[in-house]
């Protein structure tokens, strides 16, 4: 009789499966150890796993004993996604970009179903799809050092940190002309967080403005007599600290080209903040 016992709890009876929750009309919610089907007599040795009780409560769902219709039975409904859909085009069209898929909720969790998957993928892309910029000032890093360091050319010339670029004798270089000076004004898009440690390069933030002033000692023959990395129109550069080699980052000309007086700008008309190198 009692092999008989065990085949009914095993196989299915009338349609239903021994051992169910909807046969044991049970449904608990949270944790609940009495909401459990015993699928043999209490102290029956069990020698197949199939004999093991299973439970009917919610918790079951974490701890992984469920009865095999305890979702049904209990109303609990798994989320349920839609198909990826296709990759979206490289962000990028030259060097490295990201593109993504996703996908939408079609059924919401209920009753302690299982939670929605991530919705949203991404992965890396190379684009070779590059034009190069004619101007060559779109490969320079401008070398900043503050503004308050401009004076040591007059004050005294053994102090100029950029005594490489002093004029030694104007005469002999007429195109350093202080009539030749003027600004550039930039919004910083990104600064390395060295730049915040930095009393003289701590208004280098992102989405902040900065005016910088090309003296006439700072004039490159070699660039036109300009100063090097100025930038370039609608174009992102990169800017380094001379004295804080650590604090660098881009930025972008704020407007279409040099402020020969500085006052073209208001962040100009304030005073400088920086002067290239």
């Amino acid at each position: 009789m009692w092999a008989i016992f065990a085949i009914c709890f095993v196989f299915f009876v009338d349609g239903v499966r021994c051992g169910s929750c909807r046969e044991a009309k049970l449904c608990c919610t949270g944790r609940d150890s009495s909401c459990v089907v015993q699928k043999a007599p209490m102290n029956a040795i069990i020698e197949d796993l199939s004999d093991k009780p299973c439970y009917c409560d919610h918790a079951c769902l974490k701890l992984g004993d469920c009865c095999g219709d305890f979702k049904e039975a209990c109303g609990v409904l798994d989320c349920q996604v839609s198909p990826w859909g296709p990759w979206t085009s490289c962000d990028a069209d030259c060097g490295p970009g990201t593109m993504s898929r996703t996908r939408s909720v079609q059924l919401q969790p209920q009753n302690g179903g299982r939670h929605c998957p991530s919705l949203e993928q991404r992965r890396g892309c190379q684009m070779s799809n590059c034009h190069h910029h004619p101007d060559p000032a779109i490969k320079e890093i401008a070398m900043l050092l503050p503004a308050s360091l401009s004076h040591s050319r007059t004050a005294n010339n053994t102090s100029d940190i950029r005594k490489n670029l002093r004029v030694r004798d104007p005469s002999e270089h007429p195109q350093y002309d202080p009539e030749k000076t003027y600004c550039v004004e930039f919004e910083v898009l990104k600064a390395s967080k060295a730049c915040r440690k930095e009393e003289n390069y701590k208004s280098l933030k992102e989405g902040e403005r900065v005016c910088v002033r090309c003296e006439s000692e700072a004039l490159h023959e070699d660039l036109g007599w300009r100063c090097q990395g100025h930038g370039v129109e609608a174009r992102v550069t990169r800017w380094s600290a001379l004295s804080a080699p650590h604090c660098h980052g881009k930025w972008l000309r704020a407007h279409a080209g040099p402020d020969k007086g500085c006052t073209s700008t208001k962040g100009c008309r304030e005073g400088p903040a920086f002067i290239f190198v």
